[in-house]
C-alpha cells in the first residue's frame, strides 16, 4: 500500500502545482506565448475552460483555476483515503485540510521555482525561454530583497534570503497548525 499512496500523492501533487503554476503565470502576466507557459495552459486548459464561464476572476487572480486547484487538493485526500483502505470519511475536516495542503503546495512551487531558476541562471545564461518565465514568476519577489541586499561580489543572495523566510514561515505554520502541517 506505502507504493500505491506514493504514487497517488506524487501525481496528484504535480497536477496541483501545475495548477498552481498556471494561477501564477495569469496573476503575474507572464509570457503565454512561452513554450513552458503554453505546456501549462494546454494541460489544465480541459477543465478551466468550462469553470470560467461559472467562476468569475478578482482582478488578476483567476479563481476558477484557484477553485481548481482546491478541488484537487480535496480529492487527493479522498483518494488517500481510499488507496489506505481505512474508508472514505468525507466531511468538513477534509476542506479544511485541502485548503491548508493548497497553501502548503503554493509555498513548495515557490520553493522548485526559485531553486529553477538559480540552476537555470548558472547554467543557461538567459537563453532558455524556460529561464524567462522562472523570471518573470519570480522577480517581484526578489527585486524588493535585491534592493535592501545588493549582490556581493557578483553572487546575488536574494534567492537565499527568500528561502530562508519559506522556511521560516514552513516551520512557524508547523507550529501553529501542528502535526497536520508537517504530514501534508
Amino acid at each position: 500500500m506505502n507504493s500505491l499512496t506514493f504514487l497517488v500523492n506524487t501525481l496528484f501533487d504535480l497536477y496541483i502545482m501545475v495548477v498552481l503554476l498556471r494561477v501564477w503565470l495569469q496573476w503575474s502576466r507572464a509570457d503565454f506565448y512561452n513554450p513552458f507557459s503554453q505546456f501549462i495552459v494546454k494541460a489544465t486548459q480541459p477543465v478551466v475552460a468550462p469553470l470560467r464561464r461559472v467562476v468569475p476572476s478578482l482582478g488578476n487572480l483567476d479563481m476558477a483555476t484557484v477553485l481548481f486547484a482546491y478541488v484537487l487538493c480535496t480529492l487527493k485526500f479522498i483518494a488517500l483515503q481510499a488507496v489506505s483502505g481505512s474508508g472514505i470519511i468525507i466531511d468538513l475536516s477534509i476542506l479544511y485540510i485541502a485548503l491548508i495542503a493548497m497553501v502548503k503546495a503554493a509555498g513548495g512551487l515557490l520553493f522548485w521555482v526559485l531553486i529553477l531558476r538559480a540552476i537555470l541562471s548558472w547554467v543557461s545564461q538567459g537563453q532558455s525561454p524556460i529561464e524567462y518565465v522562472m523570471i518573470q514568476l519570480t522577480e517581484p519577489l526578489v527585486a524588493p530583497v535585491r534592493r535592501v541586499i545588493p549582490s556581493m561580489g557578483g553572487i546575488d543572495l536574494s534567492v537565499l534570503i527568500i528561502f530562508i523566510a519559506l522556511q521560516f514561515i514552513n516551520i512557524l505554520l508547523g507550529d501553529i497548525i501542528g502535526p497536520l502541517w508537517r504530514m501534508l
